[in-house]
């Protein structure tokens, strides 16, 4: 299987992935022009689409797609099911596509309905988790988006996070702002902001990089927990999580 990005909008990525055929799948295609290019250029046969969760950003392509596709399986949340949605997903289902079993799990935060789309080694995770980073709390709780990251970071360190925005670059200017002396966090700004200077992208990561520069992911690190200590003290990880939740908002 072959894993594709396309750009949309001023920072989305529709991701793709084909096998060797030409069969496809797409996730979260918010505008249908730039898939239906790269279908005809890549003589791709889309068989199924996957969504995370119901933001325009995300679906907005899917009834041009379907109506030029009419047999694709558009898999989705409850909250997707006006969206063009044709298959209701939920925690703990899985789902078979280009014969690659994909685990569907909820990650409630960004919206209340959002799920996960996970086969190994690639998760498609919408707008949870990006790199250095985790979605705004547009519908949910603290608690569920900490929850939800947990849930993301019990997957193996090899696992492929395809997120859905190029944020990657003000995610880590605001990491160091928080630990302006963490190597590990010094070193990916340097590698993401030569990237971004060339126009290139900085997707996927992984998650053992994650664990290393995403301070989202880091609520039990001792030099986190000992710079929070600075403004207030916090004794529960999900506490921690919503202080840089909300430093974040206003940053």
């Amino acid at each position: 299987m072959n894993l594709n990005s396309i750009p949309a909008f001023q920072d989305n990525y529709i991701w793709v992935l084909n096998d060797e055929t030409g069969r496809c799948l797409i996730v979260d295609p918010g505008e249908a022009a730039p898939v239906l290019k790269a279908i005809e250029a890549n003589n791709w046969q889309p068989e199924a689409i996957l969504l995370t969760h119901h933001h325009n950003d995300h679906v907005g392509g899917v009834a041009e797609l379907h109506r030029r596709f009419p047999n694709l399986i558009v898999y989705g949340p409850e909250e997707t099911r006006n969206k063009g949605t044709t298959k209701i997903v939920a925690d703990g289902d899985r789902i078979n596509i280009l014969e690659h079993e994909f685990h569907v799990f909820a990650t409630p935060g960004h919206t209340s309905g959002h799920v996960c789309f996970y086969s190994a080694p690639w998760l498609f995770c919408g707008d949870t988790l990006f790199s250095g980073g985790c979605g705004r709390l547009f519908e949910g709780t603290a608690a569920q988006m900490y929850q939800s990251l947990q849930r993301i970071n019990a997957l193996p360190e090899d696992t492929l996070i395809c997120c859905a925005h190029e944020y990657t670059l003000s995610n880590m200017k605001f990491a160091l702002s928080v630990l302006p002396h963490d190597v590990f966090i010094n070193e990916y700004y340097r590698e993401v902001n030569e990237l971004r200077v060339k126009n290139q992208m900085t997707l996927p990561t992984t998650l053992k990089k994650e664990r290393k520069i995403n301070l989202f992911l880091r609520t039990d690190d001792i030099d986190l927990i000992n710079e929070i200590d600075k403004e207030t003290k916090l004794l529960q990880s999900e506490q921690r999580f919503a202080w840089l939740r909300s430093k974040k908002d206003n940053f």
